[in-house]
């Protein structure tokens, strides 16, 4: 036996793009083959539609693109083997499949045999798992390679199999997208199958923002004695190469770039500005508004959208009020100040009164309560999408998880928008992203002041946050565990938070999820995001 150069093409492949997808993997092929000399190249699990694909696999036009696609690549695949991701169609039924191409042809094609059916996954919605399908093993320059898809080697079978059909490396291409934490558990579970297989093992992990989904790449090869290479550059376009000896079934990077910094806080950042980056690129939009209040919300979304766009492409827009302090007014213009951004002013005042006089007659005798409040709140909404329209770009909207969670949002008005940059962040975890981002890159981007001042809607004399949500860290602490470890409210309550508090912020939160069904997406970076992850009825009896 000799050894293997193998070149994983941790790349973006966006969902849909079919012709797009498959130009991009006939070059890449070629240029493993004849730059990087390698003789096998991995592609991500399902590259050639792009992951998740959701009901575009419903529609057969799509589904024979897909395979007329495999069977161009498969044509230009000379002088070296490919493993290509793809839906396979076969009469009605789908499979999750990767097909080896070598010397023109289909080689083999590998079925997945574990559909995930959790959390952000829906496989069984459009996959079947073969009932006589098996392990895939070809043989490469005297080596056995095994492939395995994704889900698949979460469960010891699938690798036990094929190890047992004689493979000792296996190459597993991925789409998994991040969560905080999630690269130890990679790490932990490449450790545990490479040490009870004595298979070698190569990850790849698709990378790029997909709605309000991102995929970190983070591909990390593993050696038959389980020792786990450091992970690559996480949300990195990049070619990973690396040499693997066959008599001791280990791997030699050859290029490889790994990450500097893996923190939560660096690489929940990373997750963001490349969930921004991605949104605005595949839609369409090069240019981004948002309205800068001098709050910390939107502070850390402006940061964030220069960091992934540059300052030429982000315009603030300052909204005053009557209610609104001299201090935000400074703050803002603090900030686009050391960033560099445009930034607009446009009173709210000339649209709320003139709402106020429509409304007038109807309001007559009325106390004044949380209605005007939210009045100034959609005047500022109906202003930004009005700029939008008129001179293009996305609006980004600045809510984050806590108040989405509770409902300290308004509908129609500081919810407008087309993309929510801190969806998944809670308020503490806002505070504490921001404090990092002004450690890194020099002089501080959010100004201090911002994050000292006690954070405030600013639509009455007088307000704080806290004039109506609990501080932020028992809120964010009750919301923890019942949002994302889904603890119930006698759980939360033996944890130590007051009963009468905590009923009354799941009450909150179950009177909410309207409003988050009607929310623009967001990037996910928990266990548990609104959205396509955590799915509740908006009509529910269930008070546990």
């Amino acid at each position: 036996m000799t050894s293997l150069r193998i070149a994983l093409a941790q790349f973006d492949f966006p969902v849909g793009a079919v012709a797009q997808n498959t130009d991009n993997i006939i070059a890449m092929i070629a240029e493993a083959r004849d730059e990087h000399g390698a003789d096998l190249v991995v592609f991500p699990e399902l590259a050639i539609s792009g992951y998740p694909p959701e009901d575009l696999l419903l529609r057969p036009g799509f589904l024979q693109d897909c395979a007329q696609a495999l069977q161009r690549i498969a044509a230009a695949t000379t002088g070296i083997a490919a493993v290509v991701g793809w839906p396979q169609a076969t009469g009605s039924v789908v499979y999750n499949a990767a097909s080896v191409l070598r010397d023109g042809k289909i080689e083999h094609t590998y079925r997945k045999r574990e559909l995930p059916n959790y959390a952000v996954f829906d496989e069984r919605r459009y996959f079947d798992v073969d009932p006589d399908g098996g392990s895939c093993v070809f043989e490469l320059k005297g080596v056995p390679v095994g492939v395995l898809v994704c889900e698949d080697l979460w469960f010891a079978e699938p690798l036990a199999d094929t190890v047992r059909q004689g493979a000792q490396l296996v190459v597993v291409p991925n789409a998994s997208p991040y969560e905080r934490g999630k690269h130890a558990q990679r790490d932990a579970l490449l450790a545990e199958r490479t040490a009870e297989s004595g298979a070698a093992i190569a990850y790849l992990n698709v990378v790029g923002g997909q709605d309000a989904l991102v995929f970190d790449g983070a591909s990390v090869v593993a050696d038959g004695d389980g020792t786990v290479h450091p992970a690559a550059a996480a949300f990195t376009d990049q070619w990973l190469v690396v040499d693997y000896d066959a008599p001791t079934r280990r791997f030699l990077p050859r290029e490889w770039i790994d990450d500097g910094d893996e923190s939560m806080d660096a690489l929940a950042w990373r997750a963001v500005t490349r969930g921004i980056q991605d949104y605005c690129r595949k839609n369409g939009f090069k240019k981004v508004w948002l309205g800068l209040s001098g709050g910390i919300d939107s502070a850390l979304v402006l940061a964030l959208a220069v960091d992934a766009l540059g300052a030429d492409n982000v315009t603030a827009v300052r909204l005053p009020s009557r209610y609104t302090a001299d201090m935000s007014n400074d703050l803002a213009a603090e900030q686009c100040r050391a960033l560099g951004v445009k930034l607009e002013a446009v009173s709210i005042e000339p649209v709320f009164e003139g709402l106020m006089s429509a409304l007038g007659p109807m309001f007559e005798g009325q106390a004044a309560d949380v209605t005007e409040e939210n009045l100034q709140s959609r005047s500022r909404g109906v202003i930004l999408m009005a700029l939008s329209n008129k001179f293009g770009g996305l609006l980004l909207t600045t809510g984050n998880k806590s108040e989405y969670a509770v409902g300290y949002a308004t509908i129609y008005g500081d919810m407008c928008g087309g993309y929510a940059p801190l969806k998944d962040l809670y308020k503490t975890e806002v505070f504490g992203l921001s404090k990092w981002r002004n450690t890194v890159g020099g002089a501080p981007v959010i100004p201090p002041a911002v994050i000292s001042r006690p954070p405030s809607a600013e639509l009455r004399d007088n307000q704080t946050d806290q004039d109506s949500l609990p501080a932020y860290d028992v809120l964010d602490g009750i919301l923890y565990r019942f949002v994302d470890q889904e603890q119930s409210r006698e759980e939360i309550v033996a944890a130590g938070y007051a009963a009468e508090v905590v009923d009354r912020v799941l009450r909150l939160v179950r009177t909410s999820e309207w409003k988050r069904h009607q929310a623009a997406p967001g990037p996910k970076v928990s266990r548990r995001a609104f959205g396509r992850e955590r799915r509740y009825p908006i009509s529910n009896g269930y008070k546990g």
